[in-house]
């Protein structure tokens, strides 16, 4: 009995291994293929910063340490090469999960993972493209004469890189609410209901993430997040728990006494 136990947790435990090493080896394949880009990988991401800093003289991006450069290029090359990687990693994912998942399950499963990398694409970019000059801007509107902003590549690398992170992980709030209301955890009429302090949670997590204090940026950090709640909203009403018709029919019959039962009483 023990070996006809184990045997199955073995190889699942082998299965795992395998598929670990192949996804190891492919986000190496993607750092060696990144590396010899990193410049340009690097230049790409402090484009905002660049377009901010416009003609300053004053304003330099820096390293402090003579292995700084080395080690950001380094993490770039990493963070790029699990993007190149992303395909393989998704391939192996479904295909080490999808074995226990029954029809119904894999029916929904690959298309909310489709829909979270979508939704994740489109904060980040909503962040490089709209939210990193303006919030770049706002920083470097410190500097004076005697004062001048000297930026580290690491410090940035980590800022910028957080930032992008919390911008994709903030957009994915409609699939959340979505997949909620197909738990039975909320409902549509519970969302609608407490809309006001959802949109007051809203404005204090833009006025977190937003670096500046002035009303623009929060507004164009609560204005899509805003959006994003009503289309949860719609994604609840289409993918939400529908209620039992057959328990809904009993409970009315329950409730509801026949003419029968009316002539027995009296």
């Amino acid at each position: 009995m023990t070996t006809e136990t184990r045997s199955p947790f073995t190889e699942h435990l082998g299965e795992l291994r395998d598929r670990l090493i192949r996804s190891a080896i492919a986000v190496g394949a993607g750092f060696c293929i990144a590396y010899f880009f990193k410049e340009k990988l690097f230049e790409i991401l402090t484009a905002p910063l660049v377009k901010a800093i416009g003609d300053s003289k004053n304003t330099q991006i820096i390293f402090t340490g003579l292995p700084e450069a080395f080690f950001t290029y380094m993490k770039v090359s990493f963070i790029a090469g699990v993007v190149i990687s992303t395909p393989v990693l998704f391939y192996e994912f479904w295909m080490f999960v999808s074995p226990g998942l029954y029809r119904k399950e894999k029916k929904y499963f690959l298309p909310i993972i489709l829909l979270s990398v979508v939704f994740f694409i489109i904060g980040a970019s909503f962040g490089y493209f709209i939210a990193f000059p303006y919030g770049f801007k706002f920083f470097l509107e410190f500097s004076t004469d005697t004062i001048h902003a000297m930026l580290s590549m690491k410090e940035y690398l980590s800022f910028s890189s957080t930032l992008l992170l919390a911008f994709g992980f903030t957009f994915e709030l409609p699939l959340v609410l979505a997949f909620l209301a197909k738990m039975g955890l909320v409902t549509v009429p519970f969302l609608q209901k407490n809309r006001k302090y959802a949109i007051l949670i809203i404005f204090i997590v833009a006025a977190i993430l937003t670096p500046g204090p002035d009303v623009m940026s929060q507004l164009m950090m609560a204005v899509p997040l805003m959006v994003l709640y009503e289309i949860g909203i719609i994604g609840a009403r289409i993918f939400g728990k529908k209620p039992d018709s057959d328990t809904d029919e009993k409970q009315d019959t329950k409730e509801d006494p026949t003419d029968a039962d009316k002539e027995e009483e009296t």
